[in-house]
């Protein structure tokens, strides 16, 4: 074979032998939706059908937020790489150009030289070592090509997969919120008397005010519970999949300090419980929208606020990983998603939830029961 063909038979039809990062990380978040898909099936017959389908929306969250960033870093890879080909296009021409005029000479005058013999087999051994710089330029250049067109072909595909994990994921929040209203095994520590309740809202103008009277929204007493959290401090998972935009005491947007932490979360996010707990109120309240006040231990509150949907019922306890609402938002389209692949800032994470921990009627940092990977 000449050193002209090598190349381009190189160049057009080497195989890729392993992927790379960008093309990976895709495939993935393919086999991630594929097997979302998988447990949202299998969820029908499941004996804990809220907790299957739990998981399966965690899962078709985790797939779609590793399909962006596949599809991020493709892209970014892909325009490396064209920008890298571009810029070895006169080295590429002038290279083939050499091989052109090596090819079309006679090869009874490509063994002959000027000053004969020696001059000959010197000629020869020059050309012996740069064959295989040759090769190894060739081969290096068939790989990005290769490349170039493998994240091409899953840009493209990326459609498909994208409609299939969307679907699934919004047909698994539409069983989950019918399972849960089905729901009939969760003890209950109270039952809730509405119209203490709405006596209680009425008659308070605080977070604060309302957290110190939730004892009067019960009609009867309240089981005791022995229940304890503390061995966890500091290591609880966050509610929901989100990326930490303001902590405690830092002034927001709008210009307000809170007492509580501030995670941006993508639209449609399901939150749940990270703790076994006693759902001590959900609903509207104030100017915080919808929110869940969760009671992990005696004298203990979480507040959860900024939800769309609220799941459960006030007095019920519930298990650890328990849905207990909704982000809103609307979940952006196929086109949005694959338009702003090239964005890594998180700003796709366009909903709040404000996580609030109350301990003996005050607040505390919620970082010091939370995990937020604040040394990270």
């Amino acid at each position: 074979m000449t050193l002209r063909a090598f190349l381009f038979a190189a160049l057009f039809a080497l195989p890729v032998e392993a992927q790379t990062d960008p093309s990976k990380a895709a495939l993935d978040a393919v086999q991630m939706l594929e097997e979302a898909s998988i447990a949202l099936n299998n969820a029908e017959n499941a004996r804990d059908r809220v907790r299957a389908l739990t998981e399966t929306i965690q899962a078709y969250e985790a797939g779609l937020a590793a399909m962006r960033e596949g599809l991020r870093r493709a892209a970014t890879r892909e325009a490396q790489l064209n920008a890298e080909l571009r810029s070895r296009e006169d080295e590429i021409a002038q290279l083939l150009g050499v091989l052109q005029t090596i090819e079309t000479t006679a090869p009874s005058v490509l063994m002959l030289h000027p000053s004969g013999p020696l001059g000959t087999a010197r000629a020869g051994m020059m050309l012996s070592e740069v064959t295989p710089g040759l090769n190894a330029h060739a081969q290096a250049l068939a790989h990005d090509l290769q490349e170039v067109q493998t994240l091409r072909q899953l840009q493209q595909s990326a459609a498909e997969t994208l409609t299939e994990g969307l679907t699934g994921v919004q047909s698994a929040r539409t069983q989950l919120s019918t399972a849960i209203a089905d729901r009939t095994d969760l003890p209950v520590r109270f039952v809730e008397d509405p119209v203490r309740t709405a006596i209680l809202i009425s008659s308070t103008e605080t977070l604060d005010g309302f957290a110190r009277g939730l004892t009067e929204i019960a009609n009867g007493e309240i089981a005791a519970t022995n229940a304890d959290v503390s061995s966890r401090k500091g290591k609880i998972a966050l509610p929901a999949q989100g990326i930490l935009l303001h902590r405690a005491g830092e002034t927001d947007a709008a210009g307000v300090k809170r007492p509580g932490m501030v995670l941006g979360t993508r639209p449609r996010a399901i939150v749940t419980s990270p703790t076994a707990a006693t759902i001590r109120y959900r609903g509207p309240l104030l100017d915080l929208g919808n929110l869940v006040i969760l009671e992990p231990q005696p004298g203990l509150l979480f507040v959860f606020s900024g939800l769309q949907e609220v799941y459960g019922n006030i007095g019920q306890v519930i298990p650890e990983g328990t849905p207990v609402g909704l982000m809103p938002g609307e979940t952006p389209g196929i086109g949005a998603i694959l338009s702003t692949s090239g964005d890594g800032t998180g700003t796709d994470r366009s909903e709040t939830l404000y996580i609030e921990v109350r301990q003996d009627n005050s607040p505390v940092d919620p970082e010091s029961w939370f995990r937020t990977g604040k040394d990270g």
